[in-house]
């Protein structure tokens, strides 16, 4: 072994030739320059009218929002009573929710009055309730503002 360090003086270095886009070949032919362009020329997708921020659901939520439990002044939406609304394209709502308890004085009369206000929602072609019992319901489910309202917060 050689402890020995060889220095060789250079005059000049050939710079390596750079890359380019265009040298580059994709599948269906060759890549563009700007391959941004087909991502920004894409317009954002709209609300679907029947999903979570859609303007059907909102107005079904909105209509849910007016029904008041008759024992508690708080309404059905932010007293954690809708468990689940769903909207199809065809305009048929659905809405799991549930009652206080099962002896609650309103078990007939509710599920019917959300059925026909929902139904009443411009773009709603048909209504469904399905009550449901399972999960029970809680204080914990309700809405910030419904507890605020009731002085639990």
């Amino acid at each position: 072994m050689s402890d020995r360090i060889e220095i060789q003086e250079v005059g000049a270095v050939e710079q390596p030739p750079r890359a380019r886009v265009e040298d580059v070949a994709v599948e269906a032919g060759t890549r563009k320059r700007d391959y941004l362009e087909g991502f920004l020329s894409q317009k954002p997708a709209g609300d679907v009218a029947g999903e979570p921020g859609g303007a059907l659901y909102e107005a079904v939520v909105d209509a849910l929002k007016e029904i008041y439990d008759p024992e508690i002044p708080v309404n059905i939406y932010d007293l954690g009573l809708i468990y689940g609304v769903e909207v199809t394209e065809a305009g048929h709502a659905v809405v799991t929710m549930t009652l206080t308890t099962p002896h609650c004085p309103v078990a007939e009369s509710m599920p019917m009055e959300v059925e026909l206000r929902v139904g009443a929602v411009p773009g709603v072609g048909s209504a469904e309730v399905n009550l449901v019992w399972d999960p029970a319901w809680d204080p914990a489910k309700m809405s910030d503002d419904a507890k605020l309202e009731l002085g639990m917060l």
